[in-house]
């Protein structure tokens, strides 16, 4: 009978034993694929927007500066509070502060979807970007809990950097079929349908973790922290139209550096702080935190200055554009979901090294054969290739940073290496930006005193190539002028693409070296052996800090 009973028992133990593991696969799939969908979202608000700038101008009446500023309002809130929001993750729980990060982003949808003038649009997308720093580092620190196994969460991540790499370039074309369909706010009706069913998810999915050694937040670091990120994003982007020398500019720069050192006397005193800085002893995490800056620095070089020169001078149609950027787009996702399971079996060191070294070669090529009659079949192979090196650095560039942590810490790993990319698009949108706007004023300048124009005209051609208005105006004069006027048309139109192309030539070198450097940087903190649990080198790490 005992017999009897104990077999009863084991059949039951087998029996339920293989029901719960396919429950608790279930629940870490939904939980996964939540986290992708917050990931697509907050990445995705990065670059829809440049899809429907023009129909928000025209129904809004919005300036120049406005424009500016609806897109670098959500990246100028994401970055500043990304460090914040991943160490109160650490503090309160991820799963909350993820949760009411989507809530605030979702709110944010609304008020942008609602809108009625430039002012409610900015305000808007800034608490947009409020939200999507309090969800954005959940989804790559809770990935370590969700996934604890090394090769399992190798692969992981290489989806989580496949999806990044999707929602970056599905962003201007999935803005513009929207805006076809109906208009500019159907993007953000679309924020807060997603959004909602992502909220709902999370809410059910995912289970909540925290670091259970922290107590006490660190509110001075929080407030310097953003600060300084604060004041020195805001001075990047306002930069480019004020003029980095200008006087407010440069007091904003003084303030972010005197909160960064403040900052850091804090975090070297403080008993709980938010970022530890004896983490950045690990060359593992300091090389991928720069690293983190440095790709994204140049990726965004393709995605927006190429994009800007197929349609400005290519005058290419934004389906056109969708196609050219389309290996790309598939050279990202192929490769990042390749390379986790790569990182498993090498390390690190050789995935991220190669990584670099393939992007700065897709770079340097689109470079070298991009002109104005350029389409897929010239440049769309050149960016496949840097599309495959993008997306091959994105993945260890992550697996490093978390691994070389403690889980206890996930969150302030994963919000470091998020601030750094955030960072490293809003410093190459602003800084390339400024470069190829400064090259191509004084570049035009020059070109239009050779050829004879006279003063008088050329604050007008340059401010028609600047705002892209350059394609129409010529096309407008097209076959109603004579000969002798159609050839000086002609002439300045060269100029002006010829100088376009001067401050391309420039942005695109700058993240070529930034690349290479990269790489260098790669060899000497990746590792070379297969990575190991954290918990296996825990005790060394804790004396070397």
């Amino acid at each position: 009978m005992s017999d009897s009973n104990d077999a009863t028992r084991t059949d039951a133990v087998f029996t339920d034993a293989p029901l719960a593991s396919r429950e608790r696969g279930l629940v870490t799939s939904f939980g996964f694929v939540t986290l992708l969908s917050l990931l697509f979202l907050t990445f995705l608000d990065n670059t829809v927007i440049s899809a429907v700038l023009a129909n928000v101008q025209s129904e809004l009446h919005s300036g120049i500066s406005d424009l500016q500023w609806i897109v670098g309002g959500y990246s100028l809130a994401f970055a500043s509070l990304m460090l914040t929001c991943g160490s109160l993750g650490d503090n309160f729980g991820r799963k909350k502060v993820m949760l009411v990060g989507a809530g605030i982003f979702c709110a944010g949808s609304v008020v942008c979807a609602v809108s009625t003038s430039s002012a409610e649009l900015i305000i808007g997308r800034v608490v947009m970007g409020i939200g999507a720093a309090g969800s954005e580092p959940g989804t790559l620190s809770m990935i370590r809990h969700i996934y604890p196994e090394r090769r399992r969460r190798a692969r992981a991540l290489g989806a989580w950097a496949a999806v990044s790499g999707l929602a970056l370039a599905m962003g201007p074309v999935l803005g513009a079929t929207l805006v076809g369909i109906w208009s500019w706010r159907a993007v953000f009706w679309f924020n807060l349908l997603f959004g909602s069913l992502t909220l709902v998810g999370a809410a059910l999915f995912l289970p909540e973790s925290s670091d259970p050694s922290r107590s006490r937040p660190d509110f001075a670091g929080f407030i310097l922290a953003s600060v300084t990120l604060g004041a020195a994003t805001f001075a990047t982007i306002q930069g480019e139209t004020a003029g980095y020398m200008a006087s407010n500019i440069v007091t904003l720069y003084v303030i972010s550096v005197v909160a960064l050192i403040g900052f850091v006397m804090v975090e070297r005193t403080v008993k709980n702080p938010m970022l530890n800085l004896g983490f950045f002893r690990r060359r593992a995490f300091t090389g991928s935190t720069i690293v983190a800056f440095a790709s994204y620095f140049s990726i965004f070089s393709i995605f927006f200055f190429v994009a800007l020169y197929l349609e400005v001078v290519a005058s290419v149609s934004p389906y056109d554009l969708a196609l050219d950027f389309l290996p790309l787009l598939s050279g990202m996702v192929v490769a990042s979901l390749f390379t986790g399971r790569w990182i498993g079996r090498v390390g690190t060191r050789v995935p991220m090294m190669s990584g670099c070294l393939i992007a700065a070669l897709g770079v340097i090529l689109t470079d070298a054969l991009i002109t104005p009659h350029a389409g897929i079949s010239n440049v769309g192979w050149t960016m496949g290739i840097a599309g495959i090196g993008f997306g091959i650095l994105v993945v260890p560039v992550t697996s490093s940073a978390l691994t070389s942590l403690p889980a206890a810490h996930s969150g302030m790993a994963a919000s470091t290496t998020n601030t750094s990319r955030e960072l490293g698009a809003v410093a190459g949108v602003a800084i390339l930006g400024s470069i190829v706007n400064g090259q191509l004023t004084v570049n035009l300048t020059n070109q239009l005193i050779a050829i004879g124009i006279p003063e008088s005209y050329r604050a007008q051609i340059i401010a028609a190539v600047t705002t892209g208005s350059i394609n129409a105006q010529e096309k407008g004069l097209s076959g109603k002028t004579s000969a002798a006027v159609q050839a000086i048309i002609d002439k300045v139109v060269a100029a002006a693409y010829q100088a376009f192309t001067h401050g391309l030539d420039f942005a695109l070198g700058i993240s070529f070296f930034l690349l290479i450097g990269s790489a260098a940087l790669s060899y000497y903190t990746g590792t070379s052996e297969r990575a190991v649990p954290f918990e296996e080198i825990q005790p060394t790490l804790a004396s070397q800090l």
